[in-house]
């Protein structure tokens, strides 16, 4: 009787026996074959920091600029902090000369919607050789409370870096929203500030560097459950939020001195137009951030708003342009797309007049190509061009007000 030379099985008892020269192997002992082959090419590791090669600043940026539009100075910013924290891991690695340790330098982005933050994180994990995430702070609250604990965060760095906790603590965290946990007001309440303050206090041991027990498969903890120790000294933290309202902060700092003709004179050189760039951590103090999360958080930049020329460079000069991206689609189904560049126009305009940044360039060329996708696959056509006139009316077909920001 033909049986499994590795478990033993007879062929009955197996859906597939296949015969070697000296031995027989069945399907049940073939996957577990093929588990345990792939988790040792993890093991190996793609997160190895000795074959990789370390990139300038410069490069760095270069890269960025294929994806993302404008944005110079959050640019430069990050590609310093990228580049140093690969120096970092690299010097850890060996004996430091004089024993100068180099710290983490935890990054913060502030911006309005639609001008970039997520789309800087998502480009710079395309090029990284260390495990990068994404992760929201909408859904973070205080232990013991509905919501995600905040060493979910580390969860997901766990399960990027397939666990391997070597590679996870060297790794980079960008964390969005970061405004929506901010003080939600300094009177006192009868309620806890479940998703805000008390979410600022337990992030502070994570962003400043500590070994954290991390529940596997995240969760809630349990007392029972078994945890991985994870030391954050070497994850690099990188924090974005729209901060919507801080501008008022900012004028109110920069009004300050209306005493005396050179008072008057230094406040009329202040752009109104972009007070982000006087941004500063007073601000995000008074904006509702504790101190503690700012002093972690050292490096304070921010994005640009979008003008028209910005808006107009992003639907066409970018690698995954969102018009290059409609003209792949239709490529699938052998038809040559084209638009007229007063349609491109257009398209800005609305998207300046409905202030929604980048992402209502989106919003507003579906509803102008929705008609076109649907019809043109069943139709026997080459070639389609979108003129002006056919843009109009699909938008005023959307009723697209429904968008507008007041």
């Amino acid at each position: 009787m033909d049986r499994c030379s590795f478990c033993g099985r007879e062929k009955r008892d197996t859906n597939l026996l296949i015969a070697g020269i000296s031995g027989h192997i069945c399907d049940s002992c073939i996957e577990q074959a093929n588990s345990i082959l792939q988790e040792e090419i993890k093991k190996k590791s793609e997160f190895d920091l000795n074959q990789i090669t370390l990139l300038k600043p410069g490069e760095i940026k270069k890269f960025l600029d294929q994806y993302v539009i404008g944005q110079e100075t959050a640019k430069k910013y990050i590609s310093v902090a990228v580049y140093n924290h690969y120096k970092r891991l690299m010097d850890s690695e060996r004996t430091s000369r004089d024993d100068v340790e180099i710290e983490k330098s935890n990054i913060i982005l502030v911006g309005e919607t639609g001008t970039g933050k997520t789309l800087l994180a998502r480009t710079i994990a395309r090029m990284l050789h260390v495990p990068f995430t994404i992760v929201d702070a909408t859904v973070l609250t205080e232990a013991g409370y509905v919501g995600e604990d905040i060493e979910s965060i580390l969860t997901r760095l766990l399960q990027v870096a397939d666990y391997n906790v070597e590679a996870a603590e060297k790794g980079i965290v960008f964390i969005d929203e970061l405004d929506k946990i901010a003080r939600k007001g300094d009177n006192p309440s009868i309620t806890r500030d479940v998703s805000g303050e008390g979410v600022q206090q337990g992030l502070l041991k994570l962003l400043e560097g500590s070994v954290v027990n991390v529940p596997p498969q995240g969760g809630r903890k349990h007392p029972d459950q078994k945890m991985i120790p994870v030391n954050t000294k070497n994850i690099l933290f990188i924090c974005g939020g729209a901060f919507d309202g801080i501008e008022k902060k900012i004028g109110q700092r920069l009004n300050t001195k209306v005493v005396g003709y050179v008072a008057s004179r230094e406040t009329n050189k202040v752009n109104r137009d972009n007070l982000l760039q006087y941004i500063a951590p007073q601000d995000m103090k008074a904006y509702g951030l504790i101190p503690e999360i700012i002093g972690r958080l050292p490096i304070l930049t921010y994005l640009d708003p979008l003008d028209r020329q910005a808006l107009r460079r992003i639907l066409t000069e970018p690698k995954n342009a969102i018009i290059k991206q409609y003209q792949r689609l239709f490529e699938m189904d052998h038809i040559q797309l084209s638009f007229d560049e007063s349609v491109l126009q257009y398209i800005v305009d609305k998207s300046i007049e409905f202030k929604l940044g980048a992402r209502g360039l989106r919003s507003i060329c579906e509803a102008i190509m929705i008609d076109a996708m649907f019809d043109m696959p069943s139709q026997k056509v080459d070639e389609a061009k979108i003129t002006l006139r056919y843009a109009k009316q699909k938008i005023e077909k959307a009723d697209m007000n429904r968008l507008r920001v007041a």
